[in-house]
């Protein structure tokens, strides 16, 4: 009846701290609330299936140093403005990448990292747009979220 029990509890909790206690409160937060947890048992992903374990720890150092250079990147375009031939795009990049779970990964580096923005995926075309705000080279872009990216995760995911 409910697959998520802690999950209902919690927001049983919070409905009634917002609300205050009242028996009315009481029953409409209970309705709410497991409503939400069966609607999150449908949402539930599948189990990620990592097979390399070894290069997480080299994925996670290359994401730290590219969210740390891509920081100083973006204070520098704030602070003191665009060099000549920098803008803004968007860009359009195939990736060979087929699990949900990579996936899932490679839009929360991207979006992590100052200055790119997951936007889209296609799944049809599989592609995804990307918003970079100083680019220089598309062609640099997309190789490197292809190589420096895509590939460790598909080693991961694989």
């Amino acid at each position: 009846m409910l697959p998520y029990p802690l999950l209902t509890i919690s927001l049983l909790l919070m409905w009634l701290l917002l609300n205050g206690f009242t028996p009315g409160h009481f029953v409409l937060g209970t309705l709410v609330a497991v409503f939400a947890s069966w609607a999150m048992a449908s949402l539930r992903p599948d189990k990620p299936k990592i097979r390399k374990w070894h290069l997480l720890p080299k994925l996670i150092v290359i994401v730290l140093l590219d969210i740390i250079r891509s920081n100083i990147a973006v204070a520098t375009v704030l602070l003191f403005g665009r060099k000549k031939g920098r803008h803004s795009a968007f860009l359009t990049i195939p990736l060979e990448i087929e699990d949900r779970t990579a996936l899932a990964v490679l839009a929360v580096i991207l979006t992590s990292t100052p200055g790119s923005a997951w936007l889209e995926y296609d799944q049809h075309d599989r592609t995804v747009l990307l918003h970079v705000l100083d680019l220089i080279d598309e062609a640099e872009w997309i190789d490197l979220i292809k190589n420096r990216y895509e590939k460790l995760l598909m080693e991961i995911f694989a």
